[in-house]
């Protein structure tokens, strides 16, 4: 069964039961690939060396239709491209959670191709991205995200894309990373002196999709650790907890949660969607009775919850103009 086509069949049926965790590094776009776009050029990629090192690629599902793989230990971040046969000039920079331990690469990835890409038309791209695991420094991923917002819209031309029309989507901790983007795109953090780093990085629009958003009462306390450490200082909290950064310059919302989350409370959207009306930032906020945690698109179709696919392209396209998704 190809790819896509176990994609489309995930988007309907229920998740799978977890196999042995497996290597399988030769899954991933082989470095050159056409659909592979290197964030920095080689050796350069700050606060790191020269060698990468090698990512390992884990499949935990046995099912070839409902692939489950993560990556992690990236050092030299990049994107993997899922282009239509007639883009619309939409992007998303997709933003796959994990914890800040792991980033799935299916669920909340390559499960997306049916109804963005080929449905809806719009290109995506998946970041891989650097883990806090072993860094000092807890802004690796922002800086990815950063350059990932800006390595798509300063090659908006060869991709048939409009720059005005480049936008973040993140599950997750994920969606902490994409907060991050939406809130601190114009954090000056280290670069590599190219004329990539003179593109703005702002998103022109984020949908997070059941985000980890705050560090204090509401924390996913795996993410907070990883991230802050196992003592963070209330100073140090806040400066993460996405909702104490949100101002008048940051981009238009989607926010999706439900409500029987057990793993990153409702409370993270809601806080979100207080701290975006009061600074005059139009959102949009669906919060569904059930889907739990992780569910990216892999929902029977009977769920209210499957809908926010559709809800997101709609949305979408009421933030641009041109052809509809």
């Amino acid at each position: 069964m190809s790819l896509l086509a176990g994609c489309l069949l995930a988007t309907v049926a229920p998740r799978p039961a977890q196999a042995a965790e497996r290597p399988v590094p030769q899954s991933e776009p082989a470095a050159g690939a056409p659909s592979r776009i290197a964030l920095w050029p080689a050796g350069t990629v700050p606060g790191e060396p020269r060698r990468p090192t090698v990512p390992n690629v884990i499949e935990r599902s046995d099912n070839p239709a409902l692939p489950d793989r993560y990556i992690d230990n990236v050092s030299a971040p990049y994107l993997v491209a899922y282009r239509p046969a007639h883009p619309n000039g939409t992007a998303l920079l997709v933003i796959p959670g994990g914890g800040y331990q792991r980033i799935v690469l299916d669920k909340e990835g390559t499960a997306l191709v049916p109804a963005f890409v080929e449905q809806g038309g719009v290109t995506l791209f998946v970041l891989r991205y650097r883990l806090p695991a072993g860094r000092e420094d807890r802004q690796a991923a922002l800086a990815d995200a950063q350059r990932a917002l800006r390595v798509i819209r300063a090659g908006a031309a060869q991709w048939q894309l409009d720059p005005a029309r480049i936008g973040v989507m993140g599950f997750s901790a994920g969606g902490h990373v994409a907060a991050r983007l939406s809130t601190g795109f114009a954090t000056v953090l280290p670069g590599s002196g190219d004329t990539v780093d003179a593109v703005s990085a702002r998103p022109d629009f984020s949908l997070l999709v059941y985000p980890v958003i705050d560090m204090g009462a509401h924390a996913h306390s795996g993410s907070r650790t990883r991230l802050l450490g196992q003592r963070p200082t209330p100073a140090l909290e806040q400066q993460y907890s996405m909702q104490a950064q949100v101002s008048a310059q940051t981009p238009p919302t989607f926010l999706v949660h439900a409500q029987d989350d057990t793993v990153v409370s409702v409370h993270n959207s809601l806080l979100y969607y207080q701290a975006l009306l009061a600074a005059g930032v139009p959102s949009e906020m669906h919060l569904f009775a059930h889907g739990g945690h992780g569910f990216g698109v892999r929902l029977p179709a009977s769920s209210p919850t499957a809908q926010w696919p559709s809800l997101a392209l709609r949305w979408m396209q009421a933030q641009t103009t041109g052809s509809a998704p």
